[in-house]
């Protein structure tokens, strides 16, 4: 399933992706293994943390069915989202969409 989601997410171009969501937990170490991630490419993340949130909840529930995070929702400028789980693909996408290289 992972696959499928990133070639569809590949698929856009930086310039259609309007926004980043990242959903976490308090004393979640793949969460902050991401979250350093963000932090070094010097990204704008809205997080939330589904521990503090229950509407933050909702939607991670809502739209996979889990309460399994990392996860980022990467919404483009249509209005669609698209849910990345787990934390190495979510690194693999930020590094390649926004480092330098």
């Amino acid at each position: 399933m992972a696959a499928s989601i990133m070639e569809t997410v590949n698929s856009k171009t930086m310039t259609e992706v309007d926004s980043l969501v990242l959903y976490v937990r308090d004393y979640c170490g793949f969460c902050h293994r991401v979250l350093r991630v963000i932090d070094g490419l010097g990204l704008k993340v809205e997080i939330r943390n589904i521990w503090q949130s229950g509407e933050a909840e909702r939607e991670l529930l809502h739209a996979t069915g889990r309460h399994t995070v990392p996860v980022l929702r990467i919404m483009d400028s249509a209005g669609d989202s698209r849910w990345l789980p787990e934390s190495g693909e979510i690194i693999r996408f930020l590094e390649a969409r926004h480092s330098g290289g």
